[in-house]
């Protein structure tokens, strides 16, 4: 739909009812396609991996737990994370994937923000006693 030379609004983008809508093809294993928007660097994934993977049932994340390869499991999980994810568990919508995704790289970055100002305070107290 165009939109009139003289509005200085934009038409208002909304569903076309009766329109075909990508299919919700979650929890279909490795053939299941992710619709654009899904795959992407999850921190979430990265940060939280093995407690990351029980809740997205991405169970080769659970080898972060093993030494020596729990780091390059966890940069993994970041690359291919979140296209696991929409692989390995049904969600109800795109929508509903993103926002709960999201959740999990919020919560990721504050506990990261916290254990950091944590090292930060006992660097500088350990300087204070010297």
């Amino acid at each position: 739909m165009t939109q009139p030379m003289n509005s200085p609004f934009p038409t208002p983008a909304a569903p076309v009812v009766g329109a075909a809508q990508p299919a919700n093809n979650s929890g279909g294993g490795k053939s299941a396609e992710p619709p654009p928007g899904v795959k992407g660097w999850s921190w979430g994934a990265f940060l939280w991996n093995w407690i990351w993977a029980i809740g997205n049932q991405t169970w080769i994340g659970l080898l972060a737990l093993v030494p020596l390869i729990g780091l390059f499991v966890a940069i993994y999980l970041g690359i291919r994370g979140r296209e696991l994810a929409w692989q390995n568990r049904r969600w109800d919508s795109v929508e509903h994937f993103q926002r709960v995704q999201r959740a999990w790289s919020m919560w990721g970055l504050i506990v990261l923000a916290v254990a950091v100002l944590f090292a930060v305070a006992q660097v500088a107290l350990q300087l204070n006693r010297v």
